[in-house]
Order: structure tokens, then sequence, then C-alpha cells
């Protein structure tokens, strides 16, 4: 049985964002492999002459470190053993959460669950870390828990998901990772271009994939996956 960890986060996940879509996805990482992708993130940002523990992200992408950003996706996925995978829930506005009883938190959390459910194999133990975005943080995170749990009697969590746990991106290098695969993902599904920098590092990460990140991934793609959702009314 092996150990992984989890880092997830997310990208326009609040109901009014001016965003019409939410990305939810994370990075899977064998734990005994954990702390050394962390110190080659951090020996990347040293000789670029960027502070080791200054925060990595993909709102902070710009030309004038262009070149560390491709390093760090070139990390990625020259490392067999890093897995990404993404949910990118289209059409926001169309959802209509009444007729289902539903609120945003509801819907969140399913698409959380979509997310994890594809990145976890029964036979190995994972701990999962989410990127605290708000002052519900931990709440979601309970809410996640008992999703968990009912979905599948008890058996996914207490038995294969060893832990959630809300921690701080700017303090664990593999969860920034995660935010800047996700945030190209984001960018690239918005049809957003104003960026140089972040269009040239969309097509990197797409030569590397193998494929265009506004597409749906083969369901046995583990390394690099996206999958595109979007509401029956839409």
């Amino acid at each position: 049985m092996n150990e992984y960890n989890i880092y997830c986060d997310e990208s326009c996940h609040l109901p009014n964002d001016n965003a019409d879509l939410m990305v939810i996805g994370g990075v899977t990482c064998p734990k005994e492999k954990a702390e050394h992708i962390n110190k080659a993130i951090r020996d990347i940002k040293e000789r670029y002459g960027v502070y080791k523990f200054a925060e990595i992200k993909w709102t902070k992408v710009s030309a004038s470190k262009c070149d560390m950003y491709k390093e760090l996706v070139n990390l990625f996925f020259d490392n067999s053993y890093l897995n990404f995978r993404a949910v990118v829930a289209l059409k926001k506005s169309k959802l209509n959460l009444e007729k289902f009883g539903l609120t945003h938190d509801d819907w969140y959390q399913r698409i959380y669950f979509l997310t994890l459910r594809e990145m976890i194999d029964i036979g190995n133990k994972y701990n999962v870390y989410v990127d605290i975005k708000d002052t519900k943080g931990s709440e979601k995170i309970d809410t996640l828990k008992n999703i968990l749990n009912n979905v599948t009697s008890n058996y996914f969590y207490e038995e294969t998901v060893k832990n959630i746990q809300l921690v701080r991106s700017d303090q664990i290098q593999l969860l920034q990772l995660a935010d800047l695969l996700i945030g190209a993902v984001s960018y690239k599904n918005r049809g957003l271009k104003e960026n140089k920098a972040k269009i040239e590092l969309i097509k990197q990460i797409e030569q590397r994939a193998g494929r265009s990140l506004d597409f749906n991934s083969p369901k046995d793609e583990t390394k690099f996956n996206v999958f595109k959702w979007q509401p029956r009314e839409a």
C-alpha cells in the first residue's frame, strides 16, 4: 500500500466573480517524494533570484520571470510520479441550484468530490491538503469529509483518505505548483489572451501534455487530466 499527498486549489470559485466557470484541481505526489519536490521548487526560485519562501502563483506570471515558471512546468512533467487533474465547471450563470434544493456551497462540494474521485485509488492511502481561501474553509472541509463518507459508506474516507487538512499555500511549494497549473487551465478555458507570458506558458504546458487545455482528456490519462463539466440546463 502506497501513500500519497494531494495538493488542491481552485480558481473562480465565488458565485459572483465575473467568471462563468470554476476550476478545481490538484497535484498528486508520493508522500516520500514531497520534500524532494518542495526543495526542488525552492532551488528553482533561488536560481532566478526569488526568495525561496516567496509564493509562486498564476497571478504572478510575468515576462520577467517567465523562464522560471517554464522550469517549474518542466519539473512537473519531468517527474513521472507527479500527476495533475482539474475539473472545469462551465456556465455558472446557467446553474439552477434552487431546482435541486442546493446552495452554491453544495455545488462547490460536488465539484470538489468529482475532482478527487478520479485522483484516488482504493488500496492506497491519501493525505489531502486544501488551500485556505476564506473564513468558511474549515466548514467546507467538514462538509467534504461528510460527502466522502456518505458516498462510499465510510470506506473511502476512513480507509483511503487518511486526512483532509486546510493549509496556507505560501507554506507549501507543491500547493503553489498546483495553483500555477490550475491557473493555466482556467485562463485557457476563459479565452483570456492579455498576458503574453501566460499564453507562452500555456503553450508549453500543452506541448508537454500533448493536448489543448480546453479539451477533455482521455479518461485513462493520469499525468495531466482535464475534465469539463456543465449543468444539464446548459
